[in-house]
């Protein structure tokens, strides 16, 4: 899939950008309508989250890369609190000073990974996703441009490195794996990639990524594996 590709299956931003707020209004006042709410909830039904959301924000970062486009992922280190040792996209919570998601996912990628904001073109958004842990996350789909250094924080981020967007739409793509929560089992996707386990959130806003992108499958319906 090369990048017109994917430019045409989200909103035009048009000619004559007047900056980054302009791209991103114009983003997200014609992006897909509706979006959906996505979550665990997806696989398991009455799964829910907790009462109270607290709102986030993530980029879903596609490199222009020569030979193909690429996704960025980080690591997170195994001493954090929360998700030790997972693997995400960079992002996090929305503070009072962000006037947008998108604001959200461009400052926390910077504070994350050093990914400056002038290397990144916001093309859009993806589903909200709501976690069960008590998050309502809002992923936004930026192109980056290279060259570009990368200055993991080393308290958040183990390791950064990116994953060719061919596997992540390749029919074989997602599995539908369970662990056992609570006594229960639950469900939920998994991309699994060499030395790699993909899987939770950041696999379901990658199926809803390959829904974006025309990734489905006969009838309309992803292929997915047991």
């Amino acid at each position: 899939m090369s990048l017109d590709d994917v430019r045409r299956r989200f909103p035009a931003l048009g000619e004559g950008s007047a900056g980054t707020d302009w791209a991103v209004e114009n983003a997200v006042q014609s992006n897909r309508a509706p979006l959906k709410i996505r979550g665990d909830h997806d696989l398991n039904p009455g799964f829910g989250p907790p009462g109270a959301l607290r709102e986030a924000a993530v980029l879903v970062p596609l490199v222009d890369r020569a030979e193909e486009l690429t996704v960025i992922f980080t690591q997170r280190t195994a001493t954090l609190s929360a998700h030790a040792g997972q693997i995400s996209f960079p992002g996090g919570r929305m503070e009072p000073e962000d006037g947008s998601p998108e604001e959200t996912a461009l400052r926390e990628t910077a504070e994350e990974i050093g990914l400056e904001r002038a290397r990144i073109e916001i093309v859009g958004r993806l589903d909200t996703y709501v976690t069960r842990t008590g998050f309502r996350v809002t992923p936004v789909v930026g192109v980056v441009t290279p060259p570009f250094i990368l200055t993991p924080d080393p308290i958040e981020v183990a390791e950064v490195f990116e994953v060719p967007l061919s596997f992540i739409l390749d029919p074989a793509n997602p599995e539908r794996h369970s662990r056992e929560f609570l006594g229960k089992p639950r469900w939920f996707y998994a991309f699994p990639y060499p030395q790699r386990y993909i899987w939770g959130a950041t696999a379901g806003m990658l199926v809803n990524l390959r829904d974006v992108l025309g990734a489905a499958g006969e009838g309309g319906q992803s292929q997915e594996s047991a």
